[in-house]
């Protein structure tokens, strides 16, 4: 047996003999094999077979020490003497969930794999963060992304190598897209395999570079926790998104240092933390010299949770608000100077306002094509002022006068401080008169409607949060939900993900377990990940699934309804064998049966096909304490979204009805 020698002189004859013998046999009472297999320098490094953990410390008297750890996988035997003192070396793997509780993590959402099962195991010992298993990896990312938005913190996920980490590329655009705050750890092949077509092997640094704010392997086990460190920082500074590490197993297998850093310094990254004032009081000069102000609030007014502050300038200035969907409830929806949602399916007169403003004050915007339609007919009389923390989103789509590179809630704090009330009451007239020509009302054609449920979700729930999937569904809770500083909307603006609702719940709840959540979804985004009714059962959750089932995929009939001749190609959801061998005369009923499902899983389940019943249902919903409730609303698939902005047109061309 070789023996370490050390700075401070050699230890005891036999010490080292003496403790791997009484390691040997704590091992062999686990019934496992134990073999010393090289020595380097001052490290011993051992080979167990790949199932149990120990770990068994020495004092030699006085300031000495001798640690040795052997964990799942990562069998590890150190003894490491500096400047006369012991200095006890822990597996990567160890490191990490120490780096999770320094940053102050509390949930994790994660699912298992060989590349990461000694993490796995890490996570097992400790009692401090609570791990969440959905039931598949994008619903899991989703669920991470949901939690993030609802309480501020980063979302954090945990998934395996190759399958496991690309199943979360869409929820990281959707993130990216939506600048959500998460940290994305992915378990990865040992270095000597990388590049080899080892099984379960994938560039997921590569995949992911477009749709991250930040992704880095981590090559060397000193760097780690430099890495993670970095990683939350980048995460939830400047503009907010997903940062994705990627984990070799044999980098958190090896011994290293059990520090992690206590600050930050990214030479080439500094997030802007303060607002430019001569800029942003030439912008307030403008505001009070418009004749037909408008201030435009996208999702980085509640994003920054500069809501309140904002409701403040609103009410000193008294300009009126449009809002883009991700920017609904920066100010109460119910706000007297809060006109509507902007956009392909916004308000008339939002619409209108943008059209004949003199002065757009925006915040927190992209300004995307779904809310300026074409761009040279975009505010086309407007002098365009644009607040956002990202300088790359400033005059990428539009041009504008003044430009101010700024957090939302900073820069709105300062503005609170210099505002004066504007001359707003003959344009304030006219948009009255624009939403009195074309209210946003849905026809009563006898049947129920979105707007009938959406509207008793108001009354029933003054606090609630509301997440949705994308589709018909989406467009119409934004039209109609009414948010204020006690319920908040959850949803896919950018890149408009089906299956983003349910997960997304799941999530909310997670981070907010006294508060009403409620997922709308369609019947197509519903079935894209259904399988968490599993999840939400096992975690006690007392969600609200709304399930409107028009038996289509409702947003796109409508652009065959209206644009392609009524041709329903690839839409019709009880489409199949025996619709192509009749000729479309017969379908079999609707698959699956909802009701039956949930209860399946152990969850209620509701079927509500008459207006009269919907106020019963959320009130049979409100009871069910322990498990979620589906309620699924069957619902006209005539039944669209207006208004609508024609494919191509500009804002004032404008679809009212059909």
């Amino acid at each position: 047996m070789p023996r370490e020698e050390t700075a401070g002189g050699s230890l005891r004859e036999g010490i080292m003999e003496v403790a791997l013998e009484q390691w040997t046999e704590r091992i062999r009472r686990m019934q496992v094999g134990f073999n010393v297999s090289r020595v380097t320098g001052k490290r011993y490094r051992t080979e167990v077979p790949y199932r149990q953990s120990a770990e068994i410390s020495l004092n030699l008297g006085g300031n000495t020490d001798v640690s040795f750890a052997l964990s799942i996988g990562c069998s590890g035997l150190s003894f490491f003497k500096k400047g006369g003192r012991s200095v006890r070396q822990i597996t990567g793997n160890k490191l990490l969930v120490r780096a999770l509780k320094e940053e102050g993590v509390d949930t994790i959402f994660g699912y298992p794999g060989a590349c990461t099962i000694d993490i796995s195991d890490e996570l097992y010992k400790q009692e401090d963060i609570r791990i969440i298993v959905p039931r598949h990896e994008q619903a899991l990312v989703h669920a991470a992304d949901a939690y993030a938005r609802t309480t501020g913190k980063v979302g954090v996920c945990l998934v395996t190598s190759g399958p496991g980490a690309t199943n979360l590329v869409t929820g990281l655009a959707t993130a990216n897209y939506d600048s959500v705050p998460l940290v994305c750890f992915t378990g990865q092949v040992a270095r000597h395999l990388i590049g080899n077509d080892a099984f379960q092997e994938v560039d997921i640094v590569g995949i992911t570079r477009s749709i991250t704010k930040y992704g880095v392997t981590v090559r060397n086990r000193e760097d780690l926790g430099r890495i993670v460190k970095e990683a939350f920082y980048i995460a939830r500074t400047g503009r907010p998104g997903p940062v994705l590490i990627d984990l070799p197993k044999d980098v958190m297998c090896e011994l290293g240092s059990a520090e992690y850093p206590e600050t930050v310094n990214i030479r080439g990254y500094k997030p802007n933390t303060s607002v430019h004032m001569g800029q942003l009081k030439r912008a307030l000069k403008m505001l009070k010299k418009a004749k037909k102000p408008l201030f435009l609030a996208g999702g980085g007014v509640n994003i920054a949770r500069a809501n309140k502050v904002f409701t403040e300038v609103v009410n000193k200035t008294k300009v009126p608000v449009v809002t883009t969907i991700m920017g609904r409830g920066a100010v109460p929806t119910d706000h007297p100077l809060y006109i509507g949602n902007l956009g392909m399916h916004g308000q008339y007169a939002a619409n209108m306002a943008v059209g004949e403003c003199d002065l757009l004050f925006s915040i927190g915007t992209r300004f995307n094509d779904r809310i300026t339609g074409k761009l040279h007919a975009f505010a086309p009389n407007a002098q365009i002022v644009h607040i956002d923390i990202d300088t790359a989103s400033i005059s990428r789509n539009i041009q504008v006068h003044v430009p101010i590179v700024a957090d939302a809630l900073e820069a709105v704090t300062k503005m609170n401080e210099y505002v004066e009330e504007c001359d707003t009451e003959k344009w304030m007239g006219q948009i009255k008169g624009w939403k009195e020509e074309h209210p946003l009302l849905i026809k009563d054609r006898g049947n129920m409607t979105p707007m009938d449920i959406i509207e008793e979700i108001n009354r029933q729930f003054d606090e609630a949060i509301i997440t949705t999937d994308v589709g018909q569904h989406q467009m119409f809770v934004t039209q109609y939900i009414q948010i204020n500083e006690k319920k908040q909307l959850v949803t896919s603006g950018g890149l408009g993900t089906m299956g983003y609702g349910f997960p997304a719940a799941i999530g909310a709840k997670l981070g907010n377990p006294d508060k009403t959540v409620i997922a709308v979804s369609g019947d197509g985004g519903m079935q894209m990940n259904i399988q968490e009714f599993a999840t939400a059962v096992l975690e006690e959750l007392p969600l609200i699934l709304c399930v409107f089932n028009n038996e289509y995929l409702g947003m796109v009939r409508q652009w065959q309804k209206l644009f392609y001749g009524k041709r329903y190609s690839m839409t019709n959801m009880r489409a199949g064998a025996l619709f192509r061998r009749t000729n479309g005369e017969e379908m079999p009923e609707y698959t699956p049966d909802f009701v039956k499902l949930a209860e399946s899983y152990g969850a209620k389940g509701i079927r509500v096909m008459k207006k009269e019943d919907i106020a019963a249902a959320f009130e049979e919903a409100k009871k069910n304490t322990k498990t979620p409730t589906l309620i699924e609303f069957i619902i006209d698939p005539e039944e669209m979204v207006y208004p609508m902005i024609r494919p191509g047109g500009t804002l004032e061309d404008m679809i009212m009805d059909c």
